[in-house]
C-alpha cells in the first residue's frame, strides 16, 4: 500500500480546485442567470478547476511512498 503525507495548505488547494470545478458544473446546470452569463462563468470555473487539478495530481503522485510498517513481532513457534 502507498501512503501520501499532505500538509493542510495542500489539502486546501486540492479542495479549492475541486470546489471550483463543482461550482462551474452547478452553474452550467442551473437556471438562475441569463444563459450567456451562466455559460461564461460556468465554463470558466470548470476549466480553472480541471486545469489546476492536473499539476496537483502530479505533485501528490510524486509524493507517494511505500507504506512502512513497524517492526513485526517474533513468530511464536
Amino acid at each position: 500500500m502507498k501512503q501520501v503525507s499532505l500538509t493542510i495548505p495542500e489539502i486546501g488547494l486540492i479542495a479549492g480546485t475541486r470546489a471550483a470545478g463543482a461550482a462551474g458544473l452547478a452553474l452550467l446546470f442551473s437556471n438562475r442567470m441569463s444563459p450567456e452569463q451562466r455559460r461564461a462563468i460556468g465554463w470558466t470555473l470548470f476549466a480553472v478547476g480541471v486545469i489546476t487539478t492536473v499539476p496537483l495530481v502530479a505533485y501528490v503522485l510524486g509524493k507517494r511512498q511505500a507504506y512502512k510498517r513497524g517492526p513485526t513481532p517474533p513468530n511464536p513457534a
